[in-house]
């Protein structure tokens, strides 16, 4: 077993200025978003131009964040909002919802395809490859953070948090949600699949691999366990997700919509 090695969130003090590695990952995942981006455009025929492609990140961005600060605080800690308001405007904290962002991310997409003059579903297919390794980095950074544990263990690889050895579920899931689903939708958005695809199967592949991961992670300690007494918030929220990748998969592929 691994002692977990108690890492200093502040990765730079530059007087009363704290940079922290929450931060600072947040940061590389819309810079790897916006280099991948670049790559995607550069294809043949993507209909995508750089300049696009820059105006697309600042409007995921924009709705990453916000949504995913929302989101966190409607989902997951609403009656601490109420107490102290001013907790949504500190985002180095940590505390963003993965749900949140995507809904946020869905607008973002939604009213930047519209000056484009683009369908929602040709923004988020373009877009779909791209955010798994963001979330990757999401998820190293609660490592570093040193949240979001899963439950004790005795595997040789758990990190003994306490005293404890728990399962790094924020490994987990960067590995899976992160690099596992990019290296699918990146290789399956290569065979040119039809409209909304790509969309479906990154709901479906991120709702599988979330729902399995939350089975060893620890549920929020202020929420615990909610339907059935085994199934956690990220769960109840994943559910819905792996339905409507089913149904766009089913979409996409049934040759009376293809034109759509």
């Amino acid at each position: 077993m691994i002692p977990y090695p108690d890492i200093d969130p502040v990765a730079i003090q530059l007087g009363p200025l704290a940079i922290r590695w929450y931060g600072l990952m947040y940061i590389l995942a819309f810079g790897v978003a916006w280099w991948l981006a670049r790559r995607r455009a550069a294809q043949q025929g993507s209909g995508w131009t750089a300049e696009q492609v820059d105006d697309l990140i600042f409007y995921g961005a924009l709705g990453v964040i916000i949504g995913g600060r929302l989101g966190s605080i409607l989902f997951y800690n609403f009656d601490a909002w109420l107490r102290d308001p001013v907790m949504l405007l500190r985002v180095w904290e940590g505390g963003m919802s993965f749900h949140g962002g995507l809904l946020g991310v869905m607008v973002a997409m939604w009213i930047y395809g519209r000056k484009l003059g683009r369908g929602f579903f040709t923004m988020t297919d373009f877009v779909a490859p791209i955010v798994p390794l963001g979330l990757a980095f999401g998820r190293l950074g609660n490592f570093i953070n040193g949240e979001l544990w899963g439950k004790p263990t005795d595997v040789p690889w758990a990190f003994v948090v306490d005293g404890v050895a728990r399962h790094p579920s924020q490994l987990y899931q960067a590995a899976l949600e992160g690099v596992a689903l990019f290296l699918v939708l990146w290789f399956y958005s290569a065979t040119r699949p039809p409209r909304m695809a790509v969309s479906g199967a990154f709901a479906l592949g991120y709702g599988f691999f979330r729902f399995v991961v939350e089975f060893v992670r620890l549920p929020d300690a202020h929420i615990g366990y909610l339907a059935f007494g085994w199934l956690t918030m990220g769960q109840l929220l994943t559910i819905p997700l792996i339905g409507l990748g089913i149904v766009l998969l089913w979409l996409a592929y049934r040759p009376a919509q293809r034109g759509l």
